[in-house]
């Protein structure tokens, strides 16, 4: 049994969360889905979902995975020092690392992106000019680099998720869950006509 924490936070995309969270979530005897946030209590995603979370203060397991959404809530965050902190430790104790959207840009934010490849959200990939210790791929689906695995804009946090699963547990259990989802898996990770469309837009 895996254990998976997701750090939650006001202004997270609520797709970035729970996109993955319905893949992971249905394989109920490989992952436990848990969700924190600094405080605990209620979080709201940037649609106003609300979220009833754990404090970080309360995680009492090692060797999880965790998971880092984006969303607006990351422009604040990453002037954060106190959460970033408690990001960096959490990042340091995971055993795998997945990111989806801006949240590759809170991780970088802490430095345990330093020398990797990594990627994030086509339409504010600007942003990583900001952190040039890492290698940043601007066409990608998701990314994968040793424990770490980065997604680009929302709905490819689904891809990821699914790739991972394929990772862990075979590629047959990924596309069946796929399939259960009607979801047309991109199972190509260097797919990615949204990089394209942005670098062209002004």
């Amino acid at each position: 049994m895996h254990e998976v924490t997701t750090v939650l936070f006001d202004g997270f995309e609520t797709l970035d969360v729970f996109g993955p969270v319905e893949i992971l979530g249905r394989l109920e005897n490989e992952f436990n889905l848990h969700f924190h946030s600094i405080d605990g209590g209620i979080v709201k995603s940037s649609q106003r979902v609300p979220v009833l979370t754990e404090s970080l203060s309360s995680l009492d397991f090692t060797d999880y995975i965790l998971m880092i959404p984006g969303g607006m809530g990351t422009r604040k965050l990453v002037k954060d020092e106190v959460f970033l902190d408690h990001l960096k430790q959490l990042a340091l104790n995971a055993q795998y690392i997945l990111t989806i959207c801006t949240g590759s840009i809170l991780l970088a934010r802490t430095g345990l992106l330093k020398g990797r490849k990594a990627t994030t959200n086509k339409r504010v990939f600007e942003w990583t000019n900001n952190f040039p210790e890492v290698n940043w791929v601007r066409e990608a689906r998701w990314v994968q680099d040793g424990n770490i695995y980065t997604s680009s804009g929302v709905s490819a946090g689904m891809d990821m998720a699914l790739g991972f699963v394929a990772d862990q547990l075979g590629y047959d259990v990924a596309k069946k869950q796929s399939i259960e989802i009607e979801y047309e898996w991109k199972e190509d990770s260097t797919w990615d006509p949204f990089s394209k469309i942005y670098s062209s837009v002004k």
